[in-house]
């Protein structure tokens, strides 16, 4: 059986200022001609489907063009989608019985009552049947409403854990997970970016461990941004299908294609490559320098741009304008700066300084110019906010 895996599709994100719907509806067509040409018996998108919990109407239509587009391949593939922490639940599960008569299975939701049990649904190939548990993402909370304050639920590993066993899986057959959370192995934790760290608590609190689902015999994984396996090489993120943050500017985005076999057999992992236009590129240098790597390709990039001049510079991002029409953002990198950032800090400052002060140094040190009225009142609500 072969599955086509992906998730985080994030439909309706920006990268800072820029709209990014028309490069997201771009690589959904490199999805859809994949499925056309590779032909998988089934397809799992692992949560957060849209970026907010409440997208916008050409969000919405991009994702039902994508669905359409998708239902349209003769025979029908099967599409198996799982709600994240960014979606919601109620938006994402409407219309889902009416999806569902198109091979288009939604499960945005957990058990409510004692009666009610995880989705599962089941495919066959020549080797038999083929078991997917669909596990939307999962809060104590929801363990807790599920299963009652006396099941001394705190954690998220444990709620997810409590509802996993709920369902007495007959691990004898083939069993395929979709889940939607922070899994970490033992001690080890897998890569993250800095588009998702403010959605993964300090510490790992949030975290849930891959020993729950390693009888699974593939577990197809969203929440983090980078492909990559955590434990065994069967339990696997997908990553996104384009970047959505500078710290992701190296990384290789793909198809997960997954080949599952005979039981007891390792599954075969592959990947279709997939291509953000236009793409997302760091690049370091003076200012003359990193006006001499400008091309046709580069201009029309989105470009996050670290410069090195000694010299004090004069609106820098401005004379990048003439030639980058996309710039994310830029950052001052030089002695200065890492002087005020790792050695003068202590000495600069003290209980008595200003926090806005502070801030609008620092960001002058590190932007190359003065910051603006309007983000100065930005920072100043946050400090109001935060009691500072």
């Amino acid at each position: 059986m072969k599955i086509f895996h992906i998730s985080d599709l994030h439909i309706g994100k920006r990268l800072n200022l820029f709209d990014l719907l028309e490069v997201q509806k771009n690589v959904l067509n490199q999805i859809i001609e994949a499925a056309k040409r590779e032909r998988p018996d089934v397809i799992i998108v692992a949560g957060d489907i849209y970026d907010k919990s409440s997208p916008s109407g050409e969000a919405i239509r991009l994702l039902s063009e994508f669905f359409n587009e998708l239902a349209e391949i003769e025979p029908q593939i099967p599409i198996l989608i799982i709600s994240g922490n960014h979606d919601s639940n109620l938006r994402l599960d409407y219309a889902a019985s009416f999806l569902a008569k198109h091979n288009i299975y939604i499960c945005a939701t957990l058990p409510q009552s004692q009666k009610e049990h995880l989705n599962k649904m089941t495919f066959y190939d020549k080797y038999g049947e083929v078991h997917f548990y669909m596990m939307p993402f999962v809060k104590p909370e929801d363990a807790k409403n599920l299963l009652g304050k006396e099941a001394g639920i705190h954690t998220y590993d444990e709620a997810f854990a409590a509802i996993l066993d709920r369902e007495s899986i007959d691990y004898s057959k083939r069993n395929v997970l979709i889940a939607h959370q922070f899994f970490v192995s033992k001690d080890c934790e897998p890569e993250k970016r800095d588009s998702e760290m403010r959605y993964i608590s300090v510490g790992g609190i949030d975290s849930v461990d891959t020993c729950h689902i390693d009888q699974f015999d593939y577990v197809a994984l969203g929440h983090l941004h980078t492909s990559q396996h955590i434990g065994k090489t069967y339990i696997r993120y997908s990553g996104t299908p384009l970047k959505y943050s500078v710290s992701e500017a190296k990384d290789s985005k793909s198809i997960t294609v997954v080949t599952l076999k005979e039981k007891s057999s390792e599954p075969e992992i592959t990947f279709i490559p997939l291509y953000m236009n236009p793409d997302l590129k760091k690049l370091k240098g003076t200012l003359n320098e990193v006006i001499a790597m400008a091309d046709e390709q580069l201009k029309e990039d989105y470009v996050s741009i670290i410069l090195t001049d000694e010299d004090s510079l004069f609106r820098p991002k401005d004379r990048l304008g003439d030639f980058y029409n996309k710039i994310v953002d830029v950052t001052i990198e030089n002695t200065r700066t890492k002087n005020f950032i790792y050695n003068d800090v202590d000495e600069k400052f003290n209980e008595e300084d200003n926090p806005i002060d502070i801030f609008c140094e620092f960001y002058q040190e590190i932007n190359g110019q003065p910051i603006s009225q309007e983000e100065k009142t930005i920072v100043l609500d946050i400090l109001k906010e935060l009691n500072l």
